[in-house]
């Protein structure tokens, strides 16, 4: 069953189109991750979603129930936003509580639905405290409960956890995803961590100037990015791109300057013909092979060392390649210095190939 299903949203502020004609799916159960630049309409889509603002055109589905025009809380939602907006006078307890007694829910029914949430959210031991009192981490873990208590079938999450440093992010992250596992509702994250939307999503959904460009898992979005831009977008550091030619006759060849590439072990999307096609060649930093494994991959390259940063677990080497820049990983014990000369090599059925002018995958 769909837990919530999108047809043909469009919302506009006056001339200025900010979602058109967005179809989107989402499965009972399901952790779906809206992840784009800023501006490109994620935390829109997840406010329309959660009715805080009026569509233009569409309908929206929750649950099978049209809720294109209902209130928010007729809708069956729990939302967590960025900022905490806690009740700095009440105490945590008073926090959990207050939307359920605006709500008349039963004495004893909200102290079961207080001491639960609690509990998952190990939260315990700060009842008593208010909001002052906490850290960043335990202040969002209090919003957490606050939509937890509510017993919804969906829950939307508006970029959580960008006023934390990165290690309460990672602390949380896996938080979220062990709530995830535990309640198995139907959770939509808003974020533009990429790392966040790799290890929480069942999906991720590639949002771009109102538009979702991909939706997919994340292992398909990163080891098969339908444009370019998805490609860019995910991985860090990003991926490599060189320009170059495509030429298809006994064998696929790609040619980026001085630098000829054999294509054949690469798996076309769609059929390429013709002789000179100009084409946008990636690869990624981490499918690069270095040292003496270099010479056994089926392209092979000289490269001068430009730039060293070592980054502890790995060091990211930056040179040229072909005239263009070009970057790879190398394992964080490994000793190179700007100016040397260094062999290096990958398969390029590991690589994805983008048209120049669509910048679709090939």
């Amino acid at each position: 069953m769909k837990s919530i299903e999108i047809k043909n949203l469009a919302l506009s502020f006056g001339e200025v189109k900010v979602l058109e004609n967005l179809n989107l799916d989402i499965e009972d159960g399901e952790f779906l991750v809206l992840l784009g630049a800023s501006g490109c309409g994620k935390s829109t889509l997840l406010n329309c979603i959660a009715g805080l603002l009026d569509i233009t055109d569409g309908q929206i589905f929750i649950k099978g129930k049209n809720v294109t025009w209902k209130e928010p809380k007729d809708r069956g939602i729990g939302m967590v936003f960025q900022s905490y907006a806690l009740y700095p006078q009440m105490s945590v307890e008073g926090n959990l509580s207050f939307g359920l007694k605006n709500a008349g829910v039963p004495k004893a029914e909200i102290a079961d639905k207080v001491a639960r949430a609690s509990e998952i959210l190990q939260i315990e031991p700060l009842l008593k405290r208010k909001p002052s009192a906490l850290s960043g981490g335990q202040r969002q873990r209090v919003a957490i409960g606050r939509a937890l208590v509510r017993d919804v079938d969906v829950f939307l999450f508006d970029e959580p956890l960008s006023n934390l440093d990165a290690k309460l992010r990672a602390e949380l992250r896996v938080e979220i995803k062990r709530l995830h596992q535990k309640l198995s509702n139907t959770m939509i994250y808003v974020t533009h961590d990429q790392i966040e939307a790799l290890t929480l999503a069942d999906r991720i959904a590639i949002m771009r100037g109102g538009s979702v460009l991909q939706l997919d898992t994340p292992h398909a979005i990163y080891n098969h990015p339908a444009t370019k831009y998805v490609a860019g977008f995910i991985g860090s550091p990003g991926m490599n791109f060189l320009e170059g030619t495509l030429s298809t006759g006994e064998k696929p060849l790609v040619q980026c300057q001085d630098q000829q590439i054999d294509a054949s072990r690469y798996t076309f999307d769609t059929s390429t013909n013709g002789t000179g096609r100009p084409i946008h060649f990636g690869i990624r930093p981490e499918h690069i092979v270095t040292g003496r494994h270099a010479g056994e991959q089926p392209f092979k390259a000289e490269i001068d060392v430009e730039v060293v940063e070592p980054m502890g677990s790995d060091t990211l080497v930056w040179s040229q390649l072909a005239g263009q820049e070009f970057r790879f990983r190398m394992d964080g014990q490994s000793t190179v210095s700007p100016g040397e000369k260094m062999q290096i090599g990958f398969d390029p059925a590991s690589a994805s190939l983008f048209d120049a002018e669509t910048e679709i995958r090939l």
